[in-house]
């Protein structure tokens, strides 16, 4: 029986981790994945987390998961199959096991959300990704495109701008969402061009991609760009199927909670990328994870 158990290990988890060991309690922390730190390993450099400026997301997650490992958090590889979370008594079952706490909290992060279009899953890994650092590397000079138009988006086009012959950047819109900072730098790569107001049609090949159909939103007019790879980077999907039902959740699947981390169901929080909200960082959702603990540390004084 675990004061807290902590679905997830990105900055909301082991935020959390962080704080619950220091406040005392007995946290254990289910990741799926036999590594932590969420979206940040796929992030090739942070540069807006306070006091690591240029940072790489492998190296910021190996710092934040260093420090839980030295206040003794334990940490399970095991997926969770299925979480009961009413009553004062919580379970979470895995693949390995059921565990048991009096407070739960939900950090299970999002994943990539896709274009829906013809040729995008048969090309999944055949020259469709949508993780830059981590499949950049295999389109060392090719011509590659990003589909997309925020940070995320920015960060991928500059990242292939450094291997890449030739980065295209597509975006239905004719402006970028992401940071000015970010859009200087790219007006700045002489190989990186904009195709604004396009959308993807349909990603074709025989056995890998070879090139793209777009399709100009106001115009109508349909183009073939010759691309190897293309990366896609148009945002991502709460990981939150497990709770439905269970945790009122807005309409695209995010959990409504505070800024205290609480949702409907009493005992149970969530922080980072699940939880509604405007701005997802890696800086919130650190501070997500400490907001859960803190509330679920004086819940444990009102009820002592």
């Amino acid at each position: 029986m675990y004061d807290v158990i902590i679905i997830g290990s990105g900055p909301a988890g082991l935020s959390a981790a962080i704080y619950a060991k220091r406040a005392a309690l007995n946290v254990v922390v289910l990741e799926e994945a036999p590594f932590s730190g969420g979206q940040m390993l796929n992030t090739y450099e942070v540069d807006n987390y306070p006091g690591f400026s240029g940072i790489s997301g492998m190296e910021l997650a190996t710092k934040m998961r260093t420090h839980a490992d030295k206040l003794g958090v334990e940490f399970v590889t095991a997926k969770v199959t299925e979480a009961e979370l009413t009553g004062s008594v919580k379970k979470v079952r895995t693949d390995r096991e059921v565990y048991e706490a009096g407070h739960v909290i939900i950090a299970t992060g999002a994943r990539h959300a896709s274009l829906g279009v013809k040729g995008e899953e048969l090309f999944t890994g055949k020259g469709v990704s949508y993780c830059a650092t981590c499949d950049g590397a295999f389109f060392k000079n090719k011509d590659v495109a990003v589909v997309g138009g925020g940070d995320v988006a920015a960060e991928d086009a500059l990242y292939l701008a450094r291997i890449c012959k030739k980065v295209f950047l597509i975006h239905r819109r004719d402006k970028l969402r992401a940071a000015g900072l970010l859009q200087q730098k790219l007006m700045e790569q002489k190989n990186i061009e904009f195709c604004w107001n396009n959308v993807v049609d349909e990603i074709v090949g025989e056995t890998a991609v070879e090139s793209l159909r777009l399709c100009h939103v106001i115009s109508g007019e349909k183009i073939t760009l010759p691309v190897q790879g293309v990366f896609i980077a148009i945002g991502n999907r709460p990981q939150t199927e497990l709770f439905t039902g269970q945790i009122n959740a807005d309409r695209t699947g995010y959990l409504i909670a505070g800024e205290d981390g609480k949702t409907s169901v009493d005992g149970v929080y969530a922080a980072g990328d699940v939880r509604a909200g405007h701005l997802r960082q890696i800086v919130t959702a650190a501070a997500d994870g400490a907001n859960c603990i803190n509330s679920i540390v004086e819940q444990i004084s009102r009820m002592q």
